[in-house]
Parts: C-alpha cells; structure tokens; sequence
C-alpha cells in the first residue's frame, strides 16, 4: 500500500484570488479534494469514529456524512448526561490523536421533547451552542420535529425560481411550462419529502399553493378549479405524488431487505391487524404522539397494506411505479 503513501505525501497548496497567487504551504494531513480516491480514503480514515464509545458502552448514536458526524442520546437525568459529555470528550480525543482538529464554533446542540433538561455540553472547556433550528444534507430540522419550516423554505425557494419563470417566458405552452415546472420548479417542492412530509393542513396548503399558481401560469387553461387545471395537466397534487414517493421508498428498502427499515417497522412490538397478513405486508410499532404517527415509518403502513399483491410483487422500481400509478392507494 505504498503507493497511497507515495500520493499523499509531498503535496502543497496554494489560494489564488482575482489573479493574486499565495505562496504554497506543505498538505500535512487530509486528502486531495476532486479526486475519485479521496472519499473512500477520508470514509475509512474516520470509520473507527465512534469505536471508543462502543467499547465504553456509553449508548450514543452516532451519523456521519462526508465530515460531518451528529450524535443522539435519550436524556432523562444527570447521569445521561455525563454519558453524552463523555461521548463528547471522545470524540474530542480521537480528533486529538488522529490530527483533525473540531470547529468547535460549528458545534451545536439540539434539544428535543418537552420534557428535555436541556442541559449544557462541552467541548475542550467551549460550551456547545444550542440551536432550535438545523439544515442536515438541505433539510431544516426544528426542535420541535415539525416540518413547518421546511415547508416554508421549500415553498420560498420554489416560488422564486417560479418568479424567475414567469418574466422571462410570457407565452407558456402546456408542453414549455410542464417540462419548466418539472425540471425546476417541483424538485424544490419535494427534495428529501419522505423524511420531512408534512401533515398538518397548513404546511401541506403551504406547499400546494405553490403548484396552484404554476398552473394558473399556463396559457390556454379553460379548467377553473385548482384540480381540473391539474387533470388537464397531466398532473398530480403534491399530496398524491408524496405519497407515491412513500411507496417507492418502501418499495425499494423491502426489495433490499434494508435491516433498518425492518427494525423500524418490525411486527415484534407492534400492532398486528388483518392486513400484515399478506404479501410482503409490514407492521409498525405503537405511536402516541403525533409527531411520532407521521414519521416515515409509521405513516406509510397503512397505505402500503392496502396495496394490491400483485402491485407489492412487482420487483423492478420502474414497473413498480407504473402499476403504482393504476392504483388508488
């Protein structure tokens, strides 16, 4: 393996800014960025990350994404706390030792649940910040586990590229503005929505306005209600097309055996009913909140039961989706 080390070593780098070029200083540690190599290399340098917190059996979930790692612990007293410090310091050592150094200005805590103690945390003597509100991978993620502000980002950004449409093409076609729409519009409007789709009336209205005006944009429409614009469209509410986007995400995890998904939705704990009964049917646990009811997990069982077999069967995700859409689930 000494040709990895004969890549890695001896490289410099410079900053060159409107023509003026800084003297180049010596790369100690990292990788070199825009390489195909150099994620798997950065993947396996931090892949032992959370070992030393499994040896402790300290209980804390730990995420990483490219360089950046969260944390998740339940906390319901002082000494879940001092566990999650600890986690804290660990991560901090292994940083030490491994010569990657913590933004500790980058470092947030999110407390989550009403009855959290929303207790303070440290790192090297820095009081970790709190937050109530997060971007992860483009997803706002609020205290309150609500998607309310997603919502609203989303909606915003899609109405802006929707305005930018608007007065740079004054005569719009059914087949301009649907390949318009499609290509720029809806992608804002459904980013990552399985993991933030919303429930409440609001939130969903929020969203729906959005298509609404789009399809009001459209010249030539003699429909008058939002849903026959649609229908004369070719196209679906948002409601539909999420729910739909659920089903193929299911579909997807069961036809891979994802273990996650199964631990999620395993029938042990959960409540059985008629339905689990049939092909490739799934179960979910016991939700009391509602927060709870509508996350990924737990709303899409349901809708997933009352699928035809024959659908459920289908093994390929492009035939999946075609008789999905036959389907009235």
């Amino acid at each position: 393996m000494t040709w990895i080390e004969d890549w890695l070593t001896g490289r410099t780098q410079c900053v060159q800014i409107q023509g003026e070029k800084s003297g180049e200083c010596s790369v100690e540690s990292g990788v070199p960025q825009g390489t195909v190599l150099g994620p798997c290399l950065f993947s396996v340098y931090i892949d032992d990350l959370e070992g030393e917190l499994k040896q402790r059996r300290l209980d804390v979930l730990i995420k990483k994404f490219a360089d950046d790692t969260k944390g998740a612990k339940v906390i319901k007293g002082p000494e879940d706390r001092i566990k999650m410090q600890e986690a804290l310091d660990c991560l901090c050592d292994w940083a030490d030792r491994w010569g990657m150094s913590c933004n500790f200005s980058k470092c947030k805590v999110m407390h989550a649940g009403k009855k959290n103690p929303r207790y303070e945390y440290f790192m090297r003597g820095t009081q970790v910040s709190t937050t109530e509100e997060e971007r992860d991978v483009g997803v706002l993620i609020s205290s309150n586990l609500k998607p309310s502000a997603q919502c609203s980002k989303a909606a915003c950004t899609a109405k802006s590229v929707l305005n930018q449409l608007q007065r740079n093409f004054h005569y719009r076609d059914r087949i301009t503005f649907l390949k318009l729409y499609k290509q720029y519009v809806r992608p804002h409007l459904e980013f990552s929505v399985p993991a933030w789709s919303p429930w409440l009336a609001g939130d969903r209205e929020v969203l729906e306005k959005v298509q609404e005006k789009a399809v009001k944009m459209v010249t030539g429409l003699k429909a008058v209600s939002y849903e026959d614009r649609c229908a004369e469209l070719g196209l679906e509410t948002l409601q539909v097309r999420r729910e739909r986007l659920d089903m193929a995400l299911v579909h997807k995890y069961i036809g891979k055996e994802n273990q996650t998904l199964f631990r999620m939705m395993s029938a042990n704990g959960g409540a059985r009913t008629r339905r689990v009964a049939g092909a490739k049917n799934i179960a979910s646990k016991y939700a009391r909140t509602d927060i709870r009811k509508e996350s990924f997990a737990i709303r899409v069982v349901e809708t997933w039961n009352r699928l035809p077999d024959s659908v459920k069967l289908t093994e390929k995700p492009e035939s999946f989706k075609k008789e999905l859409k036959k389907t009235k689930a």
